[in-house]
C-alpha cells in the first residue's frame, strides 16, 4: 500500500535531490518525489520512519506528521513552485488554484494557515515574491520592468511600494546595496 511522506523546508530541486539521497541512503524506495511530499511504495515501519526523521534533521528537513501541518507546508510548496518556478501560472486565481490542488476549502486553508504561520497566506505569497525579485536584481539581466511584468505585478511602482513595504529599501537602493539580505525560502 502506497504512503506519502510529507517534509517541511523543501523549497527547491536540490532540496528534492538531498532527500532523494536520504530515502537512497536508507534503503527506502521511492515512487515520486515533489517539493514537500515523497511517495513510496509502501507504508513505513515504526523504525523506518525513525531513522528516516533523524536523518532528515540533521540536513535541515523534517517530517511533518501532523495533518494541519502538512495542508500548510503543502500550501507552501504550491506558492514557492508557483512564484519561483512556474511564473506563468501566477496569472491564476491563487485561492481557487489552492482549494483545488489541496483538496480544501480554501477559507479553511486561509485561517489555518494564518493559525499556524502567523501570516495569512497572501503576506507569504508577497514575501516569496519579494524574495523572487531579490534573486533577480541580484543577477542584473533584468529591469524593474521586465521584473515586475515576469511577476504580474500590475506596474513597476506596484512591485516597488511592495518591495519597500516589505525590505524598507526601494528596488534601486536594494540593488545598490553591497550587502545582500536574501532569506532561504525556508524562513520566509
Amino acid at each position: 500500500m502506497k504512503e506519502k511522506v510529507y517534509i517541511k523546508n523543501m523549497v527547491c530541486d536540490r532540496c528534492i535531490m538531498a532527500v532523494e539521497q536520504v530515502f537512497n541512503k536508507l534503503n527506502l524506495p521511492v515512487i515520486s518525489i515533489e517539493l514537500g511530499e515523497v511517495e513510496i511504495p509502501k507504508m513505513l515501519s515504526g523504525s523506518e520512519k525513525q531513522d528516516l526523521k533523524r536523518a532528515l534533521e540533521q540536513i535541515g528537513f523534517e517530517l511533518l506528521e501532523d495533518k494541519r501541518e502538512r495542508l500548510v507546508g503543502q500550501v507552501k510548496s504550491i506558492v514557492i513552485d508557483l512564484i519561483h518556478k512556474d511564473q506563468k501560472l501566477l496569472k491564476i486565481n491563487l485561492s481557487d488554484y489552492l482549494a483545488e490542488k489541496t483538496g480544501v476549502d480554501y477559507s479553511y486553508l486561509s485561517k489555518l494557515f494564518s493559525e499556524l504561520e502567523q501570516q495569512t497566506i497572501e503576506k507569504y505569497v508577497i514575501n516569496q515574491k519579494v524574495e523572487k525579485v531579490k534573486e533577480l536584481l541580484s543577477y542584473n539581466e533584468q529591469t524593474l520592468s521586465e521584473i515586475a511584468d515576469a511577476l504580474h505585478y500590475s506596474s513597476v511602482a506596484h512591485l516597488s511600494a511592495q518591495f519597500k513595504k516589505v525590505t524598507g529599501l526601494t528596488p534601486s537602493q536594494y540593488k545598490s546595496n553591497q550587502e545582500k539580505m536574501r532569506k532561504p525560502l525556508d524562513e520566509i
